[in-house]
């Protein structure tokens, strides 16, 4: 199983149609490259969280607590506020869809940064582009609960489908390159510019054919 080819995958064009809408409006290619940057850098971010057995613990426990992949069935209905009845019976939806826990625990210090990053990677406002990762998060946790669920998998492996999904993307997915560079950072994202550019290099030929 790659969970990135899941996510990618669930990035249709209707789906960023609807996303762009739940922005205000915002441009649906900039809207695409952004949440395709979010999905990449959340994965590898999660993908290092889990790489310590004390990590893929907490993270399984979250997944078991919060995340039934029923956000799957209805994003957009999910993200948005339109539909919150989904969930099973014993997770508790605020917390399944509280985007903004789920981001300070993955990015810590990190999310500013990692929102900055995106938002001139891809052209899309960076309070937009804050919202979107707000919004995703979720989305990706419960792609995560779905494929713990569906294979009965302990902490480790979790943890072995996170980090064999990134390696199996690393060198074909520029967003997750650029993703696993900013993650590997130590300080305060000073070289943010330079990451930016890279990404604005390698996107030309990605996105090109859109």
């Amino acid at each position: 199983m790659d969970l990135m080819d899941l996510l990618q995958g669930q990035l249709s064009g209707g789906m960023v149609d609807q996303l762009s809408q739940a922005l205000g409006g915002a441009e649906k290619e900039k809207t695409a490259k952004a949440a395709s940057g979010i999905t990449s850098l959340l994965m590898g971010a999660l993908a290092k969280n889990a790489a310590s057995p004390e990590g893929a613990s907490a993270l399984s426990s979250a997944l078991d607590r919060d995340h039934d992949g029923s956000i799957l069935n209805d994003v957009i209905g999910m993200v948005t506020g339109a539909n919150r009845n989904t969930g099973d019976g014993g997770i508790d939806l605020n917390r399944m869809l509280n985007g903004a826990g789920i981001l300070k625990h993955v990015l810590g210090g990190k999310q500013s940064g990692a929102i900055d990053m995106i938002s001139k990677m891809s052209g899309l406002d960076s309070s937009k582009t804050g919202s979107l990762m707000t919004m995703l998060a979720p989305v990706i946790m419960g792609a995560l609960g779905k494929a713990k669920r569906d294979n009965n998998l302990d902490s480790s492996g979790i943890s072995d489908l996170l980090t064999g999904s990134v390696k199996r993307n690393a060198g074909n997915n520029p967003l997750l390159d650029l993703a696993t560079k900013f993650l590997d950072q130590d300080g305060d994202g000073s070289i943010m510019d330079d990451l930016a550019s890279m990404g604005m290099k390698m996107l030309g030929g990605l996105f090109g054919r859109k």
